[in-house]
């Protein structure tokens, strides 16, 4: 079975002063049928620009696309959207339309598909089926766009960003909404700022910097490939500065780097290099201001690869 989504070489370049733009630089992607696949990177890296090509929004400059086995502007590319799912990051929608009529609306654009009601029903906003748009909610307005990808019965589904400004509990009832869609065998392409989303939802993810992926595999694999599953983060007031190479001769430190205001150790055994350091820290004459342990996360993969965190504007 062909992937549900495969580049080669993806590039779009926009003509700019003094030179141009590359927002896609030699992309390479596939993504299995049936997998959420979670593509992530700051703004500016390249995402957005990538999902509306693989849309069929925005044509390439150049490189290979196909899009569950074909390709845009072969001439059955009506065909092909009555196939996906698109959420994009802002949905602009009849604001004096109830939601039921909105489902409607969006049904009427495709061949086959759901039942309206169900759809309204699986995004738990039967409630507000008669409610109009303009009286919902964020993260229910965010529920309504899911259900507006889902209405054709779509094999593949993009969601751009679907969580970005929602509270926390609008977050959550999105995540079990795309954990049902994922459990249904639905291909799904999730792009976020969220690292705690992309870990929770997907089955691989590819870290997107300055156009082109950096990394690449299940969230497990890369966190793993920092060497160490926990960090240290502490700083010090002293006189006696304290130097990266130092700490990281530390027992079970992987990795030192200086971050903000103090510094972070990448580490093997918590239990082994705490005592250490605060040994060293002691020997000194510093004294600590701050200290926590924590998980490594899929944020701290992007800062270790390109020294920048994912929130940071591109």
């Amino acid at each position: 079975m062909s992937a549900a989504i495969l580049c080669r070489d993806l590039r779009k370049r926009y003509p700019g002063r003094p030179a141009p733009v590359d927002a896609v630089a030699g992309l390479d992607l596939e993504v299995s049928r049936g997998e959420c696949f979670g593509l992530l990177g700051p703004n500016g890296a390249g995402k957005t620009t990538t999902v509306e090509i693989l849309e069929g929004l925005l044509p390439p400059t150049s490189g290979r696309v196909e899009v569950l086995g074909r390709s845009w502007g072969q001439g059955d590319d009506r065909t092909l959207r009555e196939r996906l799912g698109i959420s994009l990051q802002e949905t602009r929608l009849s604001e004096k339309l109830t939601v039921r009529e909105t489902a409607i609306l969006f049904r009427s654009f495709y061949e086959r598909g759901l039942d309206p009601d169900a759809v309204v029903a699986s995004v738990g906003l039967t409630e507000k089926a008669d409610a109009r748009v303009g009286k919902l909610s964020g993260g229910q307005r965010q529920r309504l766009a899911i259900a507006l990808a889902l209405v054709g019965d779509p094999e593949l589904l993009f969601l751009d960003e679907p969580t970005t400004g929602l509270d926390p509990q609008s977050r959550r009832q999105l995540w079990e909404i795309m954990r049902g869609l994922r459990a249904q065998g639905r291909t799904i392409m999730l792009t976020t700022h969220y690292m705690d989303e992309a870990e929770k939802l997907c089955d691989r993810v590819a870290v997107v910097d300055h156009g082109k992926v950096i990394a690449l595999g299940t969230p497990a694999e890369l966190i793993a490939r920092l060497g160490g599953e926990h960090f240290i983060e502490f700083a010090v007031t002293g006189a006696q500065p304290l130097g990266e190479a130092e700490l990281a001769a530390l027992p079970a430190v992987v990795h030192a780097r200086r971050d903000e205001d103090g510094f972070c150790l990448t580490v093997t055994a918590p239990h082994e290099a705490l005592p250490a350091l605060l040994q060293a820290l002691h020997a000194r004459g510093l004294t600590l201001s701050r200290l926590t342990t924590r998980h490594a996360s899929l944020e701290d993969v992007f800062v270790t690869l390109t020294g920048r965190h994912l929130r940071d504007d591109g």
